[in-house]
């Protein structure tokens, strides 16, 4: 194991004060750095990125401010240092500049630098908050499944790739319709040489239906909420749970707009003295949330979800002595 061992001071109890430390997590190692309440560098040092190790290192140094940057090693290093009595500051990795923007990248520098800007003001991390541990095993099984699609995809269009290149074709269905049947069609040479091929997609239609049927079970048991999100038609168990699970907690948002923001669906922004020009969404938050909002609005705007509209002198409804409103119509 690589060691970093920087002390500044001697004598057996040198963590004394408020200490401030930045952890830059690796797979195997993360970089540490120990700053005392003068901001003086006290201890420099790399640890083993296992629950072992992180006790037995950081467990015996008194209650600190411990800054990390977000990743995949983040939301359990966070989950057991809090649990250690830490303060923990968890940042938002693309909007340390200093570090992601940084032409001197180190592990021993980048733990420094989140130590410092930790210790000045914690604003300046964008810090973020990881769900808890039984949220997020929820969300495995979705990101699972999800994972699982994406396999299906990628092998029904190289089915259907292959086949083009023999001048036939695939007849038109959707991957979870995707059978033996499909290829009743083609020649039997390329039955017999896709043959493994359909075999992989009908096994992973089976353990998309048992994702499905999970994910159903969850919503109902554990997230009745989700009941309210389908009211809407076009929206889901697998829509609405993923909405629930990564939100999490809606009290921490002032209104209900910002949840909008959460996901990154608000316009970004880039003003200067009298510009002020139109952007795009930022896209920032949960990527695979804003896909599954996206394909819920397809179904709405689409032939198969209907949406009423009112005129602006129309104060008609649907329930309103039995009538129909003048102004329905279907959004295509």
């Amino acid at each position: 194991m690589q060691k970093i061992s920087t002390m500044r001071r001697n004598g057996k109890n040198i963590f004394k004060g408020q200490l401030t430390i930045g952890l830059d997590l690796g797979d195997r190692f993360s970089a540490y750095c120990v700053l005392d309440e003068a901001g003086e560098i006290i201890l420099e040092q790399k640890l083993p990125t296992t629950p072992e190790a992180m006790k037995q290192t950081l467990g015996k140094m008194p209650r600190s401010r411990i800054a990390m940057e977000t990743g995949t090693h983040s939301p359990w290093v966070s989950r057991l240092l809090a649990a250690l009595g830490h303060e923990v500051i968890v940042a938002h990795a693309q909007n340390v500049r200093l570090i992601v923007k940084s032409r001197r990248k180190d592990d021993r520098l980048d733990a420094r630098t989140l130590a410092r800007l930790a210790r000045i003001d914690p604003e300046l991390l964008s810090p973020v908050r990881h769900r808890s541990a039984q949220a997020q095993l929820h969300l495995t099984e979705i990101r699972a499944r999800a994972g699982l699609v994406s396999a299906r995809t990628a092998l029904v269009n190289a089915a259907r790739g292959l086949v083009k290149s023999y001048g036939e074709r695939l007849r038109k269905c959707g991957t979870q319709q995707f059978r033996r049947e499909t290829m009743s069609g083609l020649s039997a040479g390329l039955r017999e040489a896709l043959e493994p091929l359909l075999q992989e997609v009908e096994s992973l239609n089976e353990r998309i239906q048992e994702y499905d049927q999970r994910i159903e079970r969850m919503a109902k048991e554990r997230y009745p909420e989700t009941a309210l999100l389908k009211q809407v038609k076009g929206v889901g168990d697998l829509i609405a749970t993923t909405y629930v699970l990564t939100i999490e907690d809606p009290h921490r948002f002032r209104k209900s707009r910002d949840a909008g923001c959460f996901v990154g669906l608000q316009p970004g922004r880039r003003n200067s003295g009298e510009s002020e020009p139109q952007m795009h969404i930022s896209k920032e938050g949960d990527e695979y949330l804003r896909t599954l909002l996206v394909q819920g609005a397809h179904y709405i705007l689409g032939p198969l979800g209907k949406t009423v509209i009112y005129g602006a002198g129309d104060r008609s409804s649907p329930s309103e002595e039995g009538k129909t409103p003048r102004n329905e119509r279907w959004l295509r």
